[in-house]
């Protein structure tokens, strides 16, 4: 797999990475020491995780595979702090579902979830430790001294950011260097081409896609209504899906089905071979249910796609108002 650097850094990651988010939840343990040597045999190196995934259950799989599995050192563990899981119970009856988790990004909430993140994954630092989400309550001083401290203690090597818009990021980094922002990017959700892609690379710091796939849309899954064992089934997140399956997301899905004939592949290949070819991406983060998901987005990983193709999808995924979602 072809590594990357991230954004004006030394920090070098393979341009495909693996998504924890359904591990200790839809991916038990045995599937996930399966995926992760999939992964690492495929030249695979970042790995993706927080403690907000699964309330946690994510971080407490990864932590079984680096004691028994995986040498830590063939790893890029990228992980976060200031976001907290809470649970239906915690936030009371009140709070409408789904609940979203509480944000922290003082500098107490930072290191004391930092620290948990360390001792339970059994390692001294974080490859890359990013603040999980816009913290409008701490002052932005606080948080980019938090993340100095970090990098001096040893504790992280890199530092970045998830789910900034723009003009968060750019504040931040005209404080401190912030290496990478992770951000939702797909053929379906196009909207850091406005403005966060070319902040990022103002200040110098590369995009980590998230959801390059939409959630399972772009695999094509939903052409023709909804699986039983998909995201769009689970009550948690069918909202979240079915709002998006619109028409433009049918004339995508279309655009991919019939690339991926004419190219013998899949239309998740072709997606992912889309974002991964983006000016301004370092790498995506890509999760799988199962060996058999991981496998096909494995093999976009040797898929290249012909400048015509990669044009067609820029121009149907297009919003007509705004030319990007």
């Amino acid at each position: 797999m072809e590594q990357r650097t991230v954004g004006r850094s030394g920090l070098r990651v393979s341009r495909m990475g693996l998504a924890t988010h359904t591990w200790g939840d839809r991916t038990g343990g045995d599937e996930a020491a399966v995926q992760m040597t999939a992964f690492l045999d495929a030249g695979g190196t970042l790995v993706d995780t927080s403690p907000a995934y699964t309330a946690g259950g994510a971080q407490r799989v990864l932590a079984e595979l680096l004691g028994d599995l995986v040498n830590r050192d063939d790893l890029v563990l990228s992980g976060c702090s200031g976001v907290v899981p809470v649970t239906a119970a915690e936030a009371g009856p009140a709070v409408p579902e789904p609940v979203r988790p509480a944000v922290d990004a003082s500098r107490r909430g930072l290191l004391a979830q930092l620290d948990r993140t360390l001792r339970e994954l059994g390692t001294d630092h974080l490859d890359l430790w990013s603040v999980g989400e816009w913290d409008p309550y701490t002052p932005l001083d606080e948080v980019a001294g938090t993340l100095e401290h970090a990098l001096r203690a040893g504790k992280a090597r890199y530092v970045g950011v998830r789910g900034f818009s723009a003009w968060q990021l750019a504040s931040l980094a005209a404080l401190t260097p912030v290496v990478a922002a992770q951000h939702p990017y797909s053929l379906l959700a196009r909207g850091a081409e406005e403005d966060l892609l070319p902040a990022a690379r103002h200040h110098g710091t590369g995009l980590i896609a998230a959801t390059p796939l939409a959630g399972g849309i772009l695999t094509g899954k939903y052409r023709d209504g909804v699986p039983a064992d998909s995201r769009g089934a689970d009550e948690a997140t069918a909202g979240e899906i079915r709002d998006r399956l619109d028409e433009r997301a049918n004339r995508v899905v279309d655009a991919l089905v019939t690339a991926a004939d004419g190219l013998g592949t899949s239309p998740l290949a072709v997606a992912l071979a889309w974002i991964r070819d983006r000016p301004g991406v370092a790498s995506m983060v890509v999760g799988a249910r199962d060996i058999g998901q991981l496998t096909g987005v494995l093999a976009a990983e040797t898929l290249e796609l012909p400048r015509a193709i990669a044009a067609a999808l820029d121009d149907v995924s297009a919003r007509p108002e705004t030319g990007h979602e």
